[in-house]
């Protein structure tokens, strides 16, 4: 039977955490690894009394680095191991009593069982024991994930988690130091088409959840940028491509010189779009979606959806202003916003 390696991330834990990772033991897990994230000189007792177990592996960092650090040093460490043939992979746990041992097993059997991929431990959110912030900041997070990445997870903020050994590189460099780095581990998952596989867990809140370290505003920021990243990359690259087409326009009427206004402007907008158009694909390629797919792939894909875009754009545009009778730049506004945004996905997915 292959080995699996429990990681804890330990920032000022109480004592309660020398009995959880008694209980591990007992339970039969072998190799536990210990950070201790920079804690306080009080809590320094704990991590002795942990260094003692001849089960567990500690690492002390200096100062607090933050739990995305900690998380990646520890998959530095489990790479580092000899023979990681004998290992299904490493489950991070936190430190705060949240998740149950019977928990932690359950998602060592589908670790076991699925060695391609990433097991979450889901929360109920719908529970009553869960405080209200936890309750609204999850589910935020969530359905903006799901909109932007179009993956439905229903606890994105879960600490429990079993990575097997053939896709820990991926998560190695990943940003974010603090708690945003998860948020990260989830956006290169569904990046790299790694499958996911939720397991219920029991919801556990102690004391409304004051051992946590999550800083709701600073943590909350550095998510919401993840999340949004590409997004606004996206965003950049269509400006850029906009104040392209304008110039390019401009240039190409005034060059044509004294020809009708007909084919000035129709030949100036056919070179114009054709410019942009190829400066935005370059740009979304190699800068927004960092595609490693082939040019002839993702070139055709994406020129279709730009001809099929400003064409579902011109038929809506007509369809709505026949039916309502608003004004036409107002419908535009709309209808090429909601455009935009599906844009994105089907450029994320489907072309890059």
């Amino acid at each position: 039977m292959k080995k699996t390696l429990i990681v804890i991330p330990a920032y000022n834990p109480g004592n309660e955490m020398i009995h959880y990772v008694d209980e591990l033991v007992k339970k039969g897990y072998q190799s536990i690894l210990v950070i201790d994230d920079g804690s306080k000189a009080e809590c320094k007792h704990i991590f002795k009394q942990l260094d003692q177990n001849k089960e567990v592996t500690l690492i002390n960092h200096s100062i607090n680095l933050g739990k995305g650090r900690a998380l990646k040093n520890a998959i530095n460490y489990f790479l580092n191991m000899p023979n990681l043939e004998q290992w299904t992979g490493m489950i991070t746990v936190d430190s705060d009593g949240q998740h149950l041992v019977s928990d932690v097993e359950k998602l060592a059997k589908e670790l076991e069982a699925n060695p391609t991929t990433l097991i979450l431990g889901a929360r109920d959110f719908n529970s009553k024991m869960v405080p209200f912030k936890s309750k609204f900041g999850n589910k935020l997070t969530k359905t903006i994930f799901k909109l932007l990445f179009g993956k439905p997870i229903k606890d994105t903020q879960t600490g429990l988690r079993a990575i097997p050994t053939s896709i820990m590189h991926h998560f190695i460099d990943l940003d974010g130091e603090r708690f945003s780095y998860e948020t990260d581990v989830l956006i290169k998952t569904v990046r790299e088409l790694i499958p996911i596989k939720e397991i219920t867990i029991e919801t556990i809140y102690i004391e409304g959840n004051s051992e946590t370290h999550f800083n709701p505003i600073t943590d909350s920021i550095e998510i919401y940028y993840l999340l949004f990243r590409n997004f606004f990359k996206y965003i950049s690259s269509s400006v850029l491509s906009f104040i392209i087409d304008i110039l390019i326009f401009q240039l190409v009427f005034n060059l044509l010189g004294p020809i009708s206004a007909a084919f000035r402007i129709a030949l100036a907008t056919i070179s114009a779009r054709v410019i942009s158009s190829s400066v935005n694909y370059t740009v979304n390629k190699n800068i927004v979606f960092k595609s490693t797919k082939n040019i002839s792939y993702s070139m055709w894909r994406y020129f279709t959806l730009v001809i099929l875009q400003l064409t579902l754009s011109a038929v809506l545009v007509y369809l709505v202003y026949s039916v309502t009778g608003y004004q036409e730049s107002a419908i535009k506004i709309v209808v090429d916003g909601i455009l935009f945004f599906i844009s994105y996905r089907i450029q994320r997915v489907y072309v890059f």
